[in-house]
């Protein structure tokens, strides 16, 4: 049996266990946008499992600074900020920009040469991605896009930023984390001066509410540049709320998909000026009660603690001596079981499959007999 079958037997095995009830709804979308071509833009979408129509929370990502890893990019590795707006009562769509993930259509945010840089024309582009991914939801009987927010990290900050200067009938919030564009090392920033012009250019039209959410030790976007593009945009007319985290880790950029716990308190309260989201935050879903593997020592449990809460798509990795590693946060079972392997075969020539998702893999089962 060749390896693309292997691995087809042990998910379609995973795939035929039953599934418990779950308190909020997945669905994995593609999002019409003539731009984008046949097959248009990746999307999943995250909502309360109720019957009713929920608030759109519409979540953008930011753009790496090396173009080879915009491929390789999921909506899923956005999934536990979904989730924390979906406990809230959006409806949260992760979707991908053209040239991004699995979306189709041509990379269109380009601004030009370092020095010369034209950030309002990627603003732009970046906007109307969003702007298709609203209309799509529009027709939707589960979401609505009255009282809705966009919630975007990074070059996606920038785009959320900028769809308040033309804002589609609903917009009610936007909620902008680290936003910025041209950042192409630590601490340097294409043409600065540019940047803070088009801030200062959608401010003169935005009248939504915004939240900025900065670290102090972000290397993409520094304090001194923040606090220039913030000062453009409102003396323009646009309307802000600035929160100043202290460093976090390494580079506070991250700060979005590694600190969540730090930066619900300051959405909640903005949501709350905003009377937006719900005041009964769902409580968070039970991690599987998968038992760990028996030839784990305490780092290789604490890992799969880890494991049992990372976001899907994940798989689980280990050898008979222990060796292990999982990844998340994929596109597909598929590929985060191709990850983990070959992450554990760099410890173990021997590693198997163990777990998916949160169903145990077919070699788990039968090593259990």
């Amino acid at each position: 049996m060749t390896r693309a079958a292997m691995l087809a037997a042990l998910i379609v095995g995973i795939a035929m266990q039953p599934a418990a009830a779950e308190p909020f709804h997945r669905e994995d979308l593609r999002i019409p946008m003539e731009a984008a071509g046949p097959r248009g833009l990746e999307a999943m979408l995250l909502r309360p499992s109720g019957a009713r129509r929920y608030p759109l929370a519409l979540i953008s990502h930011g753009a790496p600074r090396d173009g080879a890893a915009r491929a390789p990019m999921s909506p899923y590795r956005s999934y536990r900020q979904a989730l924390e707006f979906a406990r809230r009562g959006f409806a949260a769509l992760v979707f991908m920009r053209r040239g991004y993930g699995d979306s189709d259509g041509r990379y269109a945010e380009s601004s030009g040469p370092c020095g010369q840089r034209e950030y309002l024309r990627a603003a732009r582009q970046s906007a109307s991605d969003l702007r298709a991914a609203i209309e799509a939801m529009s027709s939707r009987t589960d979401v609505s896009t009255s009282g809705m927010i966009a919630v975007g990290v990074s070059a996606g900050g920038f785009a959320s930023i900028a769809l308040t200067a033309n804002p589609p009938p609903g917009l009610a919030a936007v909620i902008n984390f680290a936003g910025g564009r041209g950042s192409r090392a630590d601490n340097d920033v294409c043409d600065e001066d540019a940047l803070v012009r088009a801030f200062a250019t959608l401010g003169k039209t935005s009248r939504i509410p915004t939240l900025w959410i900065y670290a102090q030790n972000d290397k993409f976007f520094g304090p001194e540049l923040v606090h220039r593009m913030l000062a453009a945009f409102t003396d323009a007319g646009g309307r802000a709320q600035f929160v100043d985290f202290p460093p976090h880790g390494d580079d506070g950029h991250s700060l979005f998909s590694r600190a969540i716990p730090l930066w619900t308190p300051a959405v909640d309260g903005f949501l709350r000026d905003q009377n937006l989201g719900t005041r009964d935050i769902a409580a968070m879903p039970t991690p599987s009660p998968l038992p760990p593997p028996q030839q784990l020592r305490d780092k290789g449990r604490a890992g799969f603690a880890d494991y049992l809460s990372a976001s899907p798509h994940r798989a689980f990795a280990v050898s008979p001596k222990g060796a292990f590693a999982f990844r998340s946060g994929r596109r597909s079972e598929r590929e985060a079981t191709e990850a983990a392997l070959a992450a554990c075969a760099e410890h173990a020539p021997d590693c198997a499959l163990y777990a998916v998702d949160d169903h145990l893999a077919a070699t788990a089962n039968a090593g259990a007999r």
